[in-house]
């Protein structure tokens, strides 16, 4: 990651439109691959839609344009893709753990909670 570059995480879902079929699940496992040789950290959620992905904001922006390009590629004649964007400056994050490390502090408060 170059010095200038931010660290970020994205949240985005990709929606292949205007294909043959219902499902899309050809499409977003050819971004799957896509994501998978970028070698950045990503996790696609099972609960709800959309995939959580980090690295530099070149690199992260880079793989949603790529993810793009392979669905264009698989057929899909139209692509929509809804991205949310985080990034921090007031402490260092270990490339590879910014995601984690916010569900585990919530997870870490939750368990705090006195259970009946």
């Amino acid at each position: 990651m170059a010095s200038n570059d931010l660290y970020a995480i994205a949240d985005f879902c990709l929606i292949p439109i205007g294909t043959a079929e219902p499902s899309v699940a050809e499409y977003i496992a050819e971004c799957a691959r896509v994501l998978e040789k970028s070698g950045l950290k990503y996790k696609a959620r099972t609960i709800g839609y959309g995939t959580n992905l980090e690295g530099s904001w070149t690199e992260v922006s880079q793989a949603i344009h790529d993810c793009h390009a392979a669905v264009h590629a698989k057929g899909a004649p139209r692509v929509a893709t809804d991205i949310r964007i985080g990034t921090r400056v007031d402490r260092q994050i270990v490339p590879g753990t910014g995601n984690e490390g916010k569900v585990q502090r919530v997870q870490d408060i939750l368990a705090k909670d006195v259970k009946p």
